[in-house]
């Protein structure tokens, strides 16, 4: 059969005892065809976002140089983070990922929570993916006649094909994604480090430290405006999670997965701190603002002919990417809570190419609604379905660890064995990541604006989780009693 879903007998999974595997429902039926390449792109993509494309530049000027300590400290929880997820794929690969591992420690209420948080996540940012691409695309004159909506259903229609047809195809479309970051900010950084080494002249500004320590040093405003700056870091970090999610569809996961997670250290440091801290040493912070890419502002002042061009086009990139990745992603989870009843079934069935397309149309759809609703919505409500992912990353983050520190209790048990690849200093990791998860909520609300009513709306995330756990026991229960 073309679509098919599991059947409902083999949803139930094995009590986890020493030497018992846990078996999810959800891992059947994928095919293996991720390569090591595949894995290692797909982690530097979930890495290098549109929040340091874009988004530096605003906080840039919002919170001075001390951007770069920001992003080296939220990089490191991130770190954190996939590194956990990392040992416990390593444990029991899964394309569930922390569903699967919420089902096993947490039970199937964890595993609905993580799921449906993860997934507001991916639907709010499928909303914000699919409009940036068309704006982005509005910027060169052969589309500008063409409406925003009907490019941003090419830009979905595009991304959803290469989804739906194949993981190879998938594969590939985030491997080049990746390429084209990576090689747009290899390229900006040799660039930036001559002209620090040569103190070539920017627009009248001689780079160098002066530029930091005549303006206020590292931080011109003091402390605060670098922890407000936090929470929009963490998002721009969202989606490093990714490979751990495409561990379970690569042949050899206990192999390629250490060397991509552990990567991602030193990509962040050279990436992320390090062109913070170039972008500071070549201009003043108050040369950029939130309306421009900080590497294009520092192209255009040098007078770099098709700066903005060039950047447009990987700022774009960037977003069809996070598109992607979010259809990818989502797919798997919908069809991991699907087959134990925490989802509607349609998400838990499959095409000839082995992708769960129900999960993946699902997610598609709040993007095309979004993008519909877009035309109505004033910026203030488009900012707020951009703080709504940033609870879902926050809310996925936090089941990440607490399954983590659930691992190395029942480690400490004796009731199962840890992996040799592990996540340092456990438990203390877990809790004080956990710990600055909280903390990232509690700035969001601090901060006032859109962030504060983010928060208040918490109390309605609750409200509809709880509501929709009460719709889908009673299924759930009824499987998990076959």
């Amino acid at each position: 059969m073309s679509d098919r879903t599991m059947p409902a007998a083999e949803t139930t999974a094995a009590t986890p005892t020493q030497g018992t595997p846990h078996i999810d429902a959800g891992d059947a039926g994928y095919s293996k065809d991720l390569k090591s390449r595949h894995i290692n792109m797909i982690a530097i993509g979930g890495a290098i976002g549109t929040g340091l494309f874009l988004g530096a530049g605003g906080r840039m000027a919002g919170a001075g140089p001390s951007l770069a300590i920001a992003y080296a400290v939220c990089g490191v929880f991130a770190f954190f983070v996939v590194r956990a997820l990392g040992e416990l794929v390593l444990y029991r690969p899964s394309s569930g990922a922390f569903v699967s591992y919420a089902r096993e420690f947490m039970g199937e209420k964890g595993a609905y929570t993580a799921g449906w948080l993860y997934f507001l996540n991916w639907s709010t940012t499928a909303v914000a993916d699919i409009t940036a691409a068309a704006t982005y695309a509005h910027f060169w004159a052969m589309f500008s006649d063409i409406p925003q909506w009907v490019l941003a259903l090419i830009a979905l229609a595009v991304v959803l094909a290469a989804n739906l047809i194949s993981v190879k195809y998938f594969g590939e479309m985030e491997f080049w994604f990746a390429i084209v970051k990576v090689a747009a900010l290899v390229a900006f950084m040799l660039v930036g480090i001559y002209l620090v080494a040569t103190q070539h002249s920017v627009d009248g500004n001689t780079p160098g430290l002066a530029n930091i320590t005549d303006h206020g040093g590292i931080f011109p405003m003091g402390t605060l405006p670098m922890l407000l700056v936090v929470q929009g870091v963490v998002f721009a970090y969202a989606s490093v999670e990714l490979c751990g999610v495409a561990a379970g569809e690569t042949e050899n996961p206990q192999k390629i997965l250490p060397k991509a997670i552990n990567s991602i250290m030193w990509r962040v440091g050279i990436f992320y701190v390090g062109s913070v801290v170039l972008l500071a040493l070549i201009l003043p912070y108050t040369a950029y603002s939130g309306d421009q890419s900080p590497f294009v502002t520092v192209l255009d002042k040098l007078g770099v002919p098709g700066a903005a061009g060039v950047m447009n086009l990987v700022v774009l990139t960037a977003a069809l990417s996070s598109l992607n990745s979010g259809l990818y992603s989502t797919g798997r989870i919908l069809r991991s809570m699907a087959v134990a009843g925490s989802a509607p079934k349609f998400t838990a069935r499959m095409n000839k190419g082995q992708v769960p397309y129900g999960g993946v149309l699902l997610t598609a759809a709040f993007g095309a609604a979004g993008v519909a609703l877009n035309k109505l919505m004033p910026d203030d409500a488009f900012e707020i379905v951009l703080n709504f992912a940033s609870i879902g990353i926050l809310g996925t983050w936090a089941m990440i660890m607490i399954c983590s520190l659930l691992f190395w209790r029942r480690a400490q048990e004796g009731k199962l064995t840890r992996p040799s690849y592990q996540l340092p200093w456990a438990p203390y990791t877990q809790i004080v990541t956990l710990v600055f998860l909280a903390t990232v909520l509690y700035l969001m609300w601090y901060g006032g604006g859109v962030g504060r009513t983010t928060v208040y709306c918490l109390p309605v995330i609750l409200a509809m989780l709880v509501g929709g756990w009460f719709l889908v026991r009673k299924r759930v229960g009824e499987l998990a009693a076959k």
